[in-house]
Order: structure tokens, then sequence, then C-alpha cells
């Protein structure tokens, strides 16, 4: 695991060796002040030479202060590796977010993401940082401190071969307990946060339902049990420090009653016993600080696997059977999409590699470039699923998949998808203003060019209305604009990309018929060689087409013309005449 780790702190080696010296020689130099005080009680003050205590006294000072110095690089350089540490790991796991497909997204759950780049990395940088400093400090003191006091008297260091067992078998029964809670401490934070998540991305829904109590008391059950794993967790941890401390007290009063004893039999001068007191101290604080460690890394161990989970988690989709082209240059270039015809070979797909029943079965289609294509179909017959095959949102089964007469497998990810525009059923729009979301889909659009797609998709209507223009703010997700103008904006943003293929997945359910009969007429005229692919509820949206499908369970049911489909096709005719009879009904 560490193995794994190291390269996000291996840029920082320069600064965790420097931390890892000042620390030691920190220690060092708080080690040798009590050898200098032992000096000026045994000599100094035994002989009354005062000019002995003063340069000794100085001594001390400048010791005191070399170690302060030491002390501070060590803070300096372990924060900077620290914080280094967990920046390169949070962007090495957002970067592999990034190359997650969907099915690798909904293994982890957002929420578990979110908390493993967050909570999870600020752990291991604590650590980092902590570490550098006690890792190195306690066991340089522990040692250092241990071989002065043998020196200083072996006869009361018999001591120690009582309290070290002691304090070893403490922290061994606290670490045994803490683990698992410290892993199930990480869990419960996941899924506080996935409460949260879901109420704050639905809060409409929670309101329009009057569901504020009934979220109030998830989110209260989630707290609850987040609050008693760290109770149980961290009262765990808590316990180690009295422990500790009755150890140490108890081997302090030992020391005490058998040094002072040899103190008045006059085997060990006074000034001795005093330092070898503050020896004992900070060997005994040096195991509290090892035990602290121990602590600290059961926790980082639960975060750090976390982690590593994420980063070893294989994308489902990648680019690995991509070809190249030769260009008329002869150099190679990756393959570019020609062309807008989409071909299915014999497909199938599941969502779930254990499930039974597949999603869509069998499915072979040829759809020419630059032809409208309509899909209609129940709820849960396909239709999205169809279509995210295209520009490999999900990887077919079984079967081929096929953009520009080229397998959609050969090409990368980011020609496929740049040739493809998908305007998905849920809009998602960026904290930002207007025209930066629409500069996703051109990123070097002029005025003009911005202009002229939000006039395709009828969204100019209300941005001339709004005094900002394309320059207006709109808020988290879009939160100023209604749901027909946020569909408006997501079908100018994918003009704008003037893609090969244009899928529209039910975009224009929230405008009206007469709106939604002009952004046809726009794609007719601005995107006239794409292939546009249109799943609509409303037939009125895809009734001039050059080919409809309709989707059953799955398979393609039935495909022609309007009407083709009006003659042969049951499924086409009954929803057909049913909102016909809305429309009359309505009217």
């Amino acid at each position: 695991m560490m193995r794994k780790l190291w390269p996000h702190a291996r840029p920082y080696g320069k600064w965790i060796a420097a931390g890892v010296i000042c620390s030691a020689l920190e220690a060092v130099f708080e080690l040798l002040i009590p050898l200098v005080m032992s000096d000026i009680v045994d000599i100094g003050i035994k002989n009354g030479d005062q000019s002995y205590i003063l340069q000794m006294g100085g001594l001390m000072v400048a010791m005191a202060m070399v170690s302060l110095a030491f002390g501070l690089g060590a803070a300096v350089f372990s924060s900077v590796a620290g914080q280094g540490f967990g920046a390169n790991l949070r962007r090495a796991e957002y970067d592999r977010i990034q190359e997650f497909a969907f099915s690798n997204i909904e293994k982890f759950s957002t929420a578990s993401l979110v908390t493993r780049l967050t909570n999870d990395v600020n752990a291991m940088q604590m650590t980092l940082m902590m570490g550098m400093r006690l890792l190195v400090r306690a066991p340089v003191m522990l040692v250092s401190a241990l071989v002065l006091s043998i020196r200083i008297s072996y006869q009361l260091s018999s001591v120690f071969l009582v309290a070290m067992p002691l304090l070893l078998v403490a922290v061994l029964a606290i670490l045994t307990r803490v683990g698992p809670l410290f892993r199930s401490l990480q869990e419960k934070t996941d899924a506080l946060n996935l409460v949260v998540q879901e109420n704050l991305a639905g809060i409409r829904v929670v309101k329009s339902f009057v569901r504020e109590e009934h979220e109030k008391q998830k989110f209260e059950k989630r707290n609850h049990d987040l609050r008693d794993t760290s109770l149980k967790a961290f009262g765990t941890v808590v316990v180690n420090m009295p422990i500790m401390m009755l150890i140490v007290y108890g081997t302090i009063i030992a020391v005490m009653w058998f040094g002072g004893r040899m103190v008045f039999a006059g085997t060990l001068e006074a000034g001795k016993l005093m330092t070898y007191f503050t020896y004992i101290t900070q060997i005994m604080m040096s195991l509290m600080m090892v035990s602290m460690i121990f602590m600290m890394l059961s926790r980082s161990v639960a975060c750090a696997r976390r982690i590593v989970e994420v980063l070893d988690e294989q994308p489902a989709i990648t680019d690995g059977a991509a070809v190249t082209d030769v260009n008329s240059q002869g150099v190679r270039t990756p393959a570019a999409v020609r062309d807008g015809s989409i071909d299915f070979d014999h497909v199938s797909f599941k969502y779930n590699a254990e499930s039974p029943e597949w999603i869509l079965q069998d499915i072979s289609l040829h759809i020419p470039s630059g032809a409208t294509v309509g899909i209609l179909g129940g709820t849960g017959s396909a239709k999205t699923t169809l279509v995210s095959l295209i520009p490999r949102l999900y990887e077919a089964d079984h079967g081929t998949v096929s953009v520009g007469g080229r397998p959609v497998r050969e090409y990368t990810m980011e020609h496929l998808r740049d040739a493809v525009s998908v305007v998905l059923q849920k809009n998602t729009l960026f904290s930002g203003t207007i025209r930066e979301n629409l500069l996703w889909g051109d990123p070097n659009a002029t005025e003009e060019e911005l202009w002229s797609a939000c006039r395709a998709a009828c969204a100019d209507e209300f941005l001339k209305r709004m005094p900002d223009g394309l320059d207006t703010d709109l808020g988290q997700g879009g939160v100023n604009v209604s749901g027909g103008q946020k569909q408006r904006l997501c079908i100018a943003r994918a003009i704008l990309k003037k893609p090969r293929v244009l899928i529209l997945d039910d975009s224009t359910s929230a405008v009206d018929t007469a709106t939604d009969a002009r952004i046809r007429r726009a794609f007719a005229a601005e995107l006239k060689d794409a292939t546009k692919l249109i799943i609509a509820q409303r037939v009125a949206s895809v009734c001039e087409a050059d080919m409809i499908l309709v989707m059953d369970g799955g398979r393609i049911a039935a495909r022609g013309t309007h009407r083709e489909l009006m003659e042969t096709c049951e499924i086409y005719r009954d929803v057909y005449r049913s909102q016909q009879e809305g429309v009359s009904i309505g009217g």
C-alpha cells in the first residue's frame, strides 16, 4: 500500500528528508540539555563556582535556541511535505475518477468518492505531517534517553523492565479494538454524506412533497450512527492517555523511591538523579508518542485502503483498442470520425454482468450520415441505453457499435465524444455565467457563433430579456433559469460543438410544441450534415424524421417513416391516436 502512495510523496522527498533531520537534531539537543544541568548541580553549585554556573547556563540557553530552530524547521518542512502530498493524492484520485465509466462511479457511489477525496486525504496528509516529527523524534529520544539513563545508573534502569511490557500490552490491546472502529467510522461518514448530497440535490422535490421531517429523521439517524461510532473509536483512543500516564507516574514514583535511597546511601549524586528524572520522563513520553502514532496510523491505514481502492480501480472503458491513421504528411494521428453514419451489429447490453436479463437484445441497425432518426417507446424500453452506446458512455457486451464506418472501440474517447453531442434527460448547467456554460461546446466560439447557437435553440428569446445577456450568472446548477430555458441552453451548447452526431434524449420535453418545431427546423438548417437522433415522448417531435424506431422491451419493435408505421405498427398507431385525442380534448 505504501508503495502505491509513495509516488505522490516523492516530489517532496527533499522536504521530508530535511524535516526528518531537523526532528532528529531537535531531539538530540533536547537530550543534551539535562547533562549540562547535571554538571551545574554536581559541579557548579556543589563547588560554589558562579562563573562555571553562568558559563554552563549560557550553554543551556544556546542549546535550547538551537533546538528551537530545528523544531521550527521540522514544523515548516513537515507542513510543506504534508500539504503537497495531500494535494498530489487528491489530484491523482480526481484524475482517476475522470477516467471512470458510469459503472465505475456507480460501484463506489458519489458520496463515498467525495469522502475519499476530502476526509480520507486529509487524514493521510496529517499522518505524514505528524509522522515526520513523531516517528523520528520519539524513537531518537527513546533510544538516546534510555542509553543515557543506563549510563547514569544501571540499577535504576531495571524499572523499565516492568514499565515497558505494561505499555506494550496496553497499546496492543487498544490497537486491536480501534482498527475496525476507524474503518467503520469512514463508512458511516460515507452514509451521512450520501443523505446530505441527495437532500441538497433534490431539495425542490423534498419541499414539494413536504418531506422535510422525513429527511430530518434520515439525517438524524445517520448523524447519530456517525456520532456513536466516533465515540467508540475516539473514546477507545482516549483511554490510551490515562493508562499511559498511570504507568509513567508509577515509574517516576518507583525511581523516586529507589533513587532517593541511593542518594541517601551516597551511591548516586543528587544532580544525576535530577537528570535521571528528566530522561525517564522523556522515555515515558516517547513511548506515549509512539503509542499515539500507532493510533493515528490505524486510522490512516483505513483511509489509505479506501484511497488505494480508487487508484487501483481500472476504468471499465479505455482507449486500449484505439487505432491511428496516417495523414497526408505520413504522420500517424488518432482515428477521426469521418461522418455521422451509425451501425449497430447484433448489439446486446446489460448493466450488471450477473443480471440474467438483457437491457438491449440483438439490435441491428444502420443510420446513414445526415439522417434524422426519431426514437419512441415506453418507460424502460431502453431508448436512452441505446444512444448511450454511441459515445461509449457504456460498452456493448456483445456485437459492435460503429460510427463513421469504424467500431467505436477504435477511436480514442476524446475524438469519439468530440464528434458526438449529447443532450441528456437530466440537463446540467454549471456554476458561472451563461457564456461560460455555452463555451463548453466550443471554447473558441465568437460572440456571433454563441448568439447563432442560441437562436437555433430558441434561447435568444429569454436571453434578450436578461439585463446581462450571456453574462448572466446562473447560480449553482442553473437555479436562476426555468426547466425549459435550461433545456434550450443545453441544446445551444451541443450545437456549438458542430458535431457529426447529435443526440437529444427527450431534451425538449419542457418546451411547448411550437418552440419544439422551431428547434427542429433550426437543426435542419444549422446541422444539415449531422446525424440527429431524437428521443421523444411526443409523436409530433419525430413525425418528420427520416426514420422512426419504436422500442419495446429492449428490442426494436418497428422501424420506418411516420406513414409506414401508421400502416404497419399497432404500438405507434395507439400512441399517435392517444396523443391526438389528448390534443382534441385539450382544445
